[in-house]
């Protein structure tokens, strides 16, 4: 079984309810952090996961509302780990880059804390594979492969297929419709997926706002990803605009014109679980 739980389901769009994209997955007994936007270990602390259990980081991209605690991540990692333990980063091309300024930027504070504790002696240990296509993970069973999206002008951008004893998640980060992310998700027994409601967004009178129209799936565009991979339950999140209490069955409603299997969404922290061959919603 693999348990998938929406950590942050918000968007660049600051919402007092919703933490910034991320979502927990965790196979094998290991964890998996995908994106770290903002306030994400504080949701993850509410489930009782740490930085201290992070198997590994995964990036679908490098846009700043998937990777605003991208340093938290980094620090509390290494300050609440007691002996040296790399922190291995698996994301597109441009990875290194980003971790490398982000290390930059937290050069002073890792002074300090060198300086203050005796048993701290070096800087944070991150293992960065930048990747964009192919195997990237394998580990006491559980298979990760990544394949791309288009996110464009964002590239690259990269999916991830996760596996673990007969059960598997993608998670599509943010894309439109692409055979890339189609072949990913293929009979996969979830796919987590961002959507954008375009009809509400073309409503805005600010053209930065309709200008994600282009670049970002419908909530039914999503769906229709969905039918297409014949995936089991279908799990939404980076809701823009964000859902509003009693909207989630309009939402639910236009994935179901197309996407005629299990549908999840809701507010962080929703956790969805995905046996081999069975899709089962866990008891709440």
């Amino acid at each position: 079984m693999i348990e998938v739980t929406l950590l942050g389901t918000g968007s660049p769009m600051v919402d007092p309810k919703r933490a910034g994209p991320s979502t927990l997955v965790r196979a094998g007994g290991q964890t998996f952090l995908v994106d770290c936007g903002r306030g994400v270990l504080q949701r993850a602390a509410a489930i009782g996961v740490g930085a201290a259990n992070l198997s590994a980081l995964l990036l679908t991209h490098l846009h700043s509302d998937h990777i605003t605690d991208l340093s938290d991540v980094i620090t509390t990692r290494w300050v609440t780990t007691f002996v040296p333990t790399p922190l291995p980063i698996i994301g597109p091309p441009g990875t290194a880059a980003v971790v490398e300024a982000t290390l930059a930027a937290l050069a002073p504070d890792i002074s300090y804390r060198i300086g203050h504790h005796a048993d701290i002696t070096e800087p944070p240990i991150i293992e960065v594979h930048e990747y964009t296509e192919g195997p990237v993970w394998e580990s006491d069973g559980v298979e990760i492969r990544v394949a791309p999206t288009d996110h464009r002008p964002v590239e690259p951008t990269i999916g991830f297929r996760i596996e673990h004893d007969g059960a598997s998640v993608v998670l599509a980060g943010d894309s439109v419709p692409c055979a890339s992310l189609d072949k990913l998700a293929a009979g996969a027994g979830a796919l987590v997926h961002t959507v954008i409601r375009k009809d509400l967004v073309q409503q805005s009178p600010q053209q930065r706002l309709r200008d994600i129209l282009d670049y970002h799936s419908s909530v039914e565009q999503a769906a229709d990803t969905a039918a297409r991979a014949g995936v089991g339950i279908l799990i939404l999140t980076h809701y823009v605009p964000g859902i509003q209490p009693g909207q989630e069955d309009d939402w639910r409603a236009l994935a179901a014109t197309v996407f005629d299997r299990q549908i999840e969404l809701g507010d962080d922290l929703h956790r969805v679980e995905v046996h081999p061959g069975v899709c089962a919603k866990p008891a709440s």
